[in-house]
Parts: structure tokens; sequence; C-alpha cells
């Protein structure tokens, strides 16, 4: 009998741009405070990429690069690269072959793959299935958004919540039982209407008219989202923990997407985890997207141990939410 195969992450690598945009900064662009933004969103400040020419290729080429550099293998070893965005450097061509390009992985294939916040949940079952299928050895999924470049600094309710950020995994096949052992991924097309860029698809291309009406942002409405969120993000983690016959006790640590703290809240209260299991750095980076969950992956790896239980849960635009249990692997 030959061993079941799983995918284990053996390496993680993480990136932000040095330029810090505060919450003392936002009050000087639009009517807002720091003390309605804290207590509202738990964001403190975020990091944004300048520079002429720059996009989200060149924030997760240095996430991976480290990824690298930690498990000792060259980028010519990659054999596929799965990126996670929703601000592509390019419509086309995909910005996983810039990546490639950028990093000299000459014998990967890539992809990008749209899911907004839940980008990364998606890649990883996706690049998981690759490793279990034994085609391939070596997956890096990354999770990259250049935020700044969709958001309206004169919109109070979204410029406070976006940054910029990369983090990346490098999957590899294990034979232990560690690694993605189960995902409950979900979709509901209907939430479009609430959270969206109008503007820059093949319905509305870009015209003088759609760029003066701003329509090139991203769209939220905050309480219907909010709302989704919520029950999505705490139904999923707890669906999870239910069918791998698993409570709140079996797992070290929640990964959760960084949207906001109290849906982070009511999604670990609902799992009957304590808040010093949840892994937070909304506050420094605040909603990097596609990003936010291996960014905690990456600041937190000193403290995961082999062996330990954790879930991945995300919600985002499309809409889209799920959740992913993974045995760490080293």
């Amino acid at each position: 009998m030959t061993s079941k195969i799983t995918a284990a992450i053996t390496a993680v690598g993480g990136y932000v741009p040095e330029t810090k945009l505060t919450n003392a900064d936002l009050e000087k662009m639009v009517d807002t405070n720091d003390e309605w933004i804290r207590t509202r969103t738990g964001v403190s400040e975020r990091r944004i990429l300048k520079g002429e020419g720059l996009g989200s290729s060149d924030l997760a080429v240095p996430a991976i690069k480290q990824l690298l550099e930690k498990r000792g293998i060259s980028a010519e070893e990659i054999e596929c690269i799965i990126c996670c965005t929703v601000t592509p450097d390019m419509v086309f061509p995909a910005t996983a072959n810039i990546i490639s390009d950028k990093l000299g992985a000459k014998h990967a294939f890539g992809f990008d793959l749209g899911a907004a916040c839940s980008g990364f949940l998606y890649g990883l079952t996706m690049g998981a299935s690759l490793i279990e299928s034994r085609r391939y050895k070596k997956v890096v999924v990354v999770g990259v958004d250049k935020m700044s470049a969709i958001i309206d600094y004169s919109d109070r309710t979204t410029c406070i919540l976006f940054g910029d950020g990369a983090g990346a995994v490098l999957l590899e096949p294990n034979t232990e039982g560690f690694g993605v052992l189960d995902s409950i991924l979900k979709s509901d097309g209907s939430g479009r209407q609430f959270l969206h860029m109008k503007a820059g698809g093949s319905v509305r291309p870009a015209t003088a008219e759609t760029v003066a009406n701003k329509e090139h942002f991203v769209f939220q409405d905050g309480q219907p989202v909010f709302k989704a969120a919520v029950k999505g993000m705490a139904d999923v983690s707890a669906e999870l923990l239910d069918r791998n016959n698993l409570t709140g006790n079996d797992i070290a640590w929640l990964v959760p997407h960084q949207a906001n703290k109290r849906i982070i809240d009511a999604t670990a209260d609902r799992m009957g985890l304590s808040h010093d299991k949840v892994m937070l750095n909304i506050h420094k980076y605040g909603n990097t997207t596609a990003a936010t969950i291996p960014l905690c992956l990456w600041e937190w790896r000193h403290e995961l141990n082999k062996g330990d239980n954790i879930v991945l849960a995300a919600f985002g635009g499309g809409f889209t939410w799920g959740a992913t249990l993974v045995k760490w692997a080293y």
C-alpha cells in the first residue's frame, strides 16, 4: 500500500513595504480619528508600497526569496507558483508569470487566483491538491495585494482598512500526516453588490467617465459585509472542527483573515478558543487582503511547533469564505 501523501508547509516568507500610513496621517486626509478607527476596526497603521512602476510582484518576490533561503533551495526548483491576488500587476499576463521571471523560476508554471480575502485559502487548497496528486513536489502559494492601488484615499469608509503586503508558503509532499488536512470553501456571488470594484473589467472597461466617477476603487457597503463575514467565518470554522472531531482545546492557533478585530473575536468565540490563541496583526498592517493569513504565519513562525493543529479562516469579496485545518510540519 502506498502511504497517503499530504501537502506540508515546509517554509514561510513574508514582506511588507517600509512606508507606514498611520491613523494620525489619515486624520489629515479624511474626516476620521485614531480612536474611532481603532475601536471599530483594530487598525493603527498600515504599510504602503511607494515608488514608480512597482506592483504586487515586487511585494511577492522578496517574500518568496526569503522562503527559498530558509529552505535552502533555488528558484529553479519551484515547479508551480499560485499567486492569490485581486491587484495583479496587469490584467494579463498573470502576476505569477511576472514573479517567476523576476525570481528566475525557469521551470515553474504559474497562474493567478482571484478570491479576494479568501484567496490564500483557495490557493492553499489548490496547491495541496497538486502535491497530493503526486504530480508536483514543490509548489509556492503566495498571497499578495497592493491594495493602495485600488483605494480611494478620500473615502473614509475604506481607506482606513487596507494596506499592502505579501506572504508565501512552500508546499512539499509529506507522508507522516502533517500539512493541509481539510478545507471547507464556500462562495456566494450574490454578495458582489456589497463589495466590488465597479469598472476595469469586461462589463465596464476603463473610460474617461469611469475614471472620473471613481469606479476603479474598492466599493464596500460595510454593514451587510460585516454581518455575512461574522456568520460565514464563524460557521465554517465551527463546521471544520466538528467534521474533524476537534474542539477549541485541540487547536494551537486560529489564523484569521485580518479584516476587522470584531469579526476575528466572534470567530474565536464560536470555536470556543481563548483570545490568546488567535494570531492578530491587523493593528500593524491593516487588511492586506490575500496576504493577511500568510503574513500571520510568517510573524508567528517561531511560536509554531511541529504537530500543532491550526485553523486558517477567511471571508472576502465575492462573497468567498472558508476554513482550512493544517497540522504544522516543522
